[in-house]
């Protein structure tokens, strides 16, 4: 009973433009050394899915450059392994003949490689799902019930905001998909919340994709989920572990600072046999001054810290100076930051540097953010 993998890389770009101006949603960095992609890949590998196609979009460059041979996640392999599929644009991709919007676009798009696949089950997931989940018990599910589609969900109490963000699935005792809510504006209480993975049988996936190409369907869960509610065996698989979307700079946020709880750390990076993987990078281990004082944060390794560091995510080779005072904030790769600064509630992309006597400060759900290579 094999699987394969497809990770859809750029379908929520649009959440995070401060971010994905210069790569993909699936490298976006997140917690110290990871990136988005990891979880997905560290999932599908711990369940042992070797044959995994990423679906790509644009500026994928750094996502090349991060996955490589796929060798930190044992994808090194002459037979399955990981592919990199760029655009495919086709007369049937859209009536724009353009790059695709949605995941079922993105599928059409890439339709020749996906014939190519012989495992008997196809395991879909957007890049961004930060989560620690074994497939296996999906598929397992899946199987048992004969399901036409399994989508795995999680329970959540959702604000209008959160709401109008994701699609809400309802489902019967038995965990048959009875209706789906997609974006509702005026929701607000708990609903199954979908985590953008979903499974079904190759065979199935090769049906969808020929009804869609025949008649224009660009809509997995519009045109294909609700529509044959009636007549497929749809069905909700419940997770109950640690789920974080990020749908905003602000929800970025938060889900990093979310790291800093040692409960949400223990549920993503110690689950027995389930390690989340990531690039490895030979760097020298973090070297702290006398005067440094370091409280309640993340820090990587190859970083120099002088001054104070309190509840912050601090990425490799990030330089904090003498008497400076860093709160609250995410310092991505290489930033650095001067002498007697103050920053709070500050995210800085990569190669950002900050000069002496600087004080920056945003607030918890609207954090000041300093783009790539900007110097202040």
């Amino acid at each position: 009973m094999g699987a394969a993998g497809i990770i859809f890389s750029n379908i929520h770009d649009g959440n995070l433009p401060e971010l994905t101006r210069l790569r993909t949603t699936a490298s976006v960095p997140f917690g110290c050394r990871y990136r988005f992609i990891d979880f997905a890949l560290s999932n599908m590998v711990n369940s042992n899915i070797y044959n995994i196609s990423v679906i790509t979009h644009y500026n994928y460059q750094s996502l090349m450059d991060h996955l490589g041979s796929g060798k930190d996640w044992d994808l090194a392999r002459r037979s399955g392994g990981i592919k990199i599929l760029p655009p495919n644009i086709t007369a049937y991709a859209n009536n724009r003949n353009a790059l695709y919007t949605t995941r079922l676009e993105a599928l059409k798009s890439v339709n020749n490689a996906i014939n190519r696949i012989t495992d008997e089950y196809v395991v879909l997931s957007d890049c961004d799902v930060i989560c620690n989940v074994d497939f296996n018990d999906i598929i397992n599910d899946h199987a048992k019930y004969g399901a036409d589609m399994t989508v795995a969900v999680k329970r959540m109490y959702l604000t209008p905001a959160q709401a109008s963000m994701n699609v809400l699935y309802e489902s019967d005792p038995d965990g048959r998909i009875t209706d789906v809510l997609t974006y509702p504006t005026s929701f607000e209480g708990e609903a199954d919340v979908s985590l953008n993975i979903v499974v079904m049988r190759t065979e199935y996936l090769h049906k969808i994709l020929l009804d869609s190409i025949a008649h224009g369907y660009t809509s997995l869960t519009r045109e294909i989920i609700f529509k044959n509610l009636k007549y497929s065996n749809y069905r909700v698989y419940k997770y109950d572990g640690y789920f974080g979307q990020v749908t905003s700079l602000a929800g970025y946020y938060e889900k990093n600072m979310q790291l800093l709880d040692g409960a949400v750390r223990e549920s993503l990076f110690a689950v027995q046999n389930r390690p989340v993987l990531t690039k490895v990078r030979n760097s020298p281990p973090t070297r702290y001054s006398g005067d440094a004082k370091v409280v309640n944060s993340l820090v990587a390794d190859g970083c120099f810290i002088e001054g104070t560091v309190e509840n912050s995510i601090i990425f490799r080779g990030v330089r904090v100076g003498k008497d400076t005072v860093v709160k609250n904030c995410i310092l991505m790769q290489d930033t650095v930051v001067g002498r007697n600064a103050e920053l709070n509630c500050v995210v800085t992309d990569k190669n950002v540097f900050i000069k002496d006597t600087r004080n920056l400060s945003g607030y918890c759900t609207h954090p000041f953010f300093i783009e790539k290579g900007t110097m202040i």
